[in-house]
């Protein structure tokens, strides 16, 4: 049996020829008929064509019927907004996990660690992996932060681990993924919490304040969206 089935092939089920149209009344009462005897109805996602059933969309074959076959999953291109989330921090760049793609949410990644996260999604940041499960990785260089000074950027005070960014993706990059940048207002932080663990709100583009000590932490801040 095909696993995908085109508009207009043919679904794997016995031939129908209709002898009468007296026949063909008979056989297109009688549904799930054995095989040289009484014709199948059309069920979603299928038509009847010269005692043939066909597939009236792209999908998978189930008995007298096709079900849809699920859209392609988003990828990354050149000019893609992504939401990640940082997982790795160095001195020379920044690895994040893919959360969405251009508005599309991804696969939800799986934890690479058990311990526990401040954050509210489910990959644990602290020691985790730079590989998702299920999803696209990218990588922050330091020279891709922002536009000005960028021989003066210091990750540790642009990103944390738990961190999500708004970023964009610049092309294909090494083995640990996609090539992104932050260097546009727009892109940057966008959720991260202290080191108190609780949530941080914007101050400027460069700080971020704790909502439940007061005390200012530095990050590379996105411009809020109007």
């Amino acid at each position: 049996m095909p696993d995908l089935l085109l508009p207009g092939q043919p679904l794997p089920l016995p031939t129908f020829t209709p002898s009468s149209n007296a026949t063909a009344t008979a056989n297109t009462a009688n549904a799930g008929s054995a095989p040289g005897s009484l014709a199948p109805t059309a069920g979603p996602g299928t038509y009847m064509r010269n005692g043939v059933l066909r597939s009236s969309l792209v999908g998978a074959p189930s008995g007298a019927a096709v079900l849809p076959a699920r859209p392609a999953p988003p990828v990354p291109r050149p000019g893609s907004v992504v939401l990640g989330l940082i997982t790795r921090l160095t001195p020379q760049a920044a690895t994040l996990s893919f959360l969405t793609l251009d508005g599309q949410a991804l696969p939800a990644l799986s934890p690479a660690s058990t311990s526990a996260s401040a954050s509210p999604f489910l990959f644990s940041p602290p020691g985790a992996s730079t590989a998702a499960a299920d999803g696209f990785t990218g990588t922050i260089p330091r020279g891709n932060v922002r536009q000005t000074e960028k021989d003066k950027v210091k990750l540790s005070e642009c990103f944390r681990p738990g961190d999500v960014v708004r970023a964009r993706v610049l092309g294909l990059g090494d083995a640990r993924g996609w090539l992104c940048g932050t260097e546009r207002a727009e892109e940057g932080v966008v959720f991260a919490t202290s080191e108190a663990g609780a949530t941080m709100h914007p101050l400027s583009w460069q700080t971020m304040r704790c909502s439940r000590t007061g005390l200012v932490e530095r990050r590379k801040v996105a411009k809020p969206e109007p």
